[in-house]
């Protein structure tokens, strides 16, 4: 089954242009399986989708719940929860990386790192968490090693980094635009019909679950400024933690409720 594993949507991206729908039916159109939905902390592009199409027969093209979760110190992770599973948490970005893997870890999710060596700040290797990467990576379940808008030689050390773990690995357009869909694949050697048959496969197969590939596109938005990239990052470091800082008392909150739960 083929996959487009990252995936933003108009509904539930602040800079996602393509709805949800028009991202189905493109994919679909190129020989795809099914996409992951993968908007930044939040549901919303997912939820759409099932208000739309609850009850759905099997057989139809296969959309996914996922998030791009934004961590306070290891940069964008892509989290998947079993279909039952749900966690408000997920939609409060600013959590850092050792309690979102104990998190989804303990409510039966599967986590890695988006385009790993990637932008500074939003990856995981160009944060500060990098000098202590080495306890952490052990930790996810798998990397993304084929992102569409990242560069040949950051893919190339993703893919790296996941030999080096023994960890599968995903591919995703990452799009945000509708000429950037579907550059990306993930081709998984199992049947999925639910997040939890993704989780399964990915936990019992590991690396044989899955392969991943695709071509580059040239079109975003870093390739489009230039120099004026490096701003463009420092602010969103800007707004991620004055984001993060906003939402304080809601995590700890949502955090209270889930120790509750938990014990």
């Amino acid at each position: 089954m083929r996959f487009d594993m990252h995936c933003h949507t108009k509904e539930g991206s602040l800079d996602g242009k393509v709805p949800i729908e028009e991202f189905a039916a493109s994919l679909r159109e190129r020989g795809f399986d099914g996409m992951l939905v993968t908007d930044h902390d939040s549901y919303k592009g997912y939820r759409s989708w099932k208000e739309r199409h609850a009850g759905a027969p099997d057989g139809e093209f296969l959309v996914l719940k996922g998030v791009e979760y934004d961590t306070i110190d290891a940069g964008h992770i892509l989290v998947i929860m079993p279909e039952g599973v749900r966690l408000k948490i997920l939609e409060l970005r600013g959590l850092p990386v050792q309690f979102l893997i104990d998190i989804v870890h303990k409510n039966g999710g599967i986590l890695g790192p988006a385009h790993p060596c990637g932008e500074r700040y939003l990856s995981i290797t160009n944060t500060r968490k990098h000098r202590n990467r080495l306890a952490v990576m052990d930790k996810f379940d798998f990397l993304e090693g084929f992102n569409a808008c990242e560069s040949p030689q950051s893919n190339a050390t993703a893919m790296e980094i996941a030999a080096r773990y023994e960890k599968p690995v995903f591919g995703g357009s990452d799009a945000h635009k509708e000429d950037c869909v579907g550059f990306a694949y993930t081709e998984f050697e199992g049947r999925i019909g639910c997040e939890s048959d993704l989780i399964r496969l990915v936990k019992e197969k590991g690396r044989e679950a899955c392969t991943c590939g695709g071509q580059y596109y040239m079109g975003t938005t870093k390739e489009k400024i230039g120099r004026m990239n490096s701003l463009l990052v420092q602010s969103f470091w800007f707004y991620n933690h004055l984001a993060s800082l906003l939402r304080a008392r809601k995590r700890r909150r949502e955090l209270g409720k889930l120790y509750i739960r938990i014990k």
